[in-house]
């Protein structure tokens, strides 16, 4: 279960950053992904695919954890 604590804090982080990207383009209209890359190239598209595959897995594992967690309250309210 360490591997996946380690996981979904990487996640949080690249998901921080995308979202503090996002807080510039919208105070600002200033775009710290492209001014880094240069605008909107391949590099660009990595770091916005992997905000997506960060905000995706920390979604699946919101919702995994919830039902666990439902499941194993479920199995103590059965057992009294």
């Amino acid at each position: 279960m360490n591997g996946m604590y380690i996981i979904n804090w990487i996640a949080f982080v690249i998901l921080a950053i995308g979202g503090l990207n996002w807080g510039l383009v919208g105070i600002f209209n200033f775009n710290l992904v492209e001014w880094i890359f240069g605008g909107f190239n391949a590099g660009s598209i990595i770091i916005y695919v992997l905000v997506l595959l960060s905000t995706i897995w920390l979604i699946i594992s919101l919702v995994l954890n919830r039902n666990l967690y439902f499941f194993e309250k479920t199995q103590k309210n059965t057992k009294n």
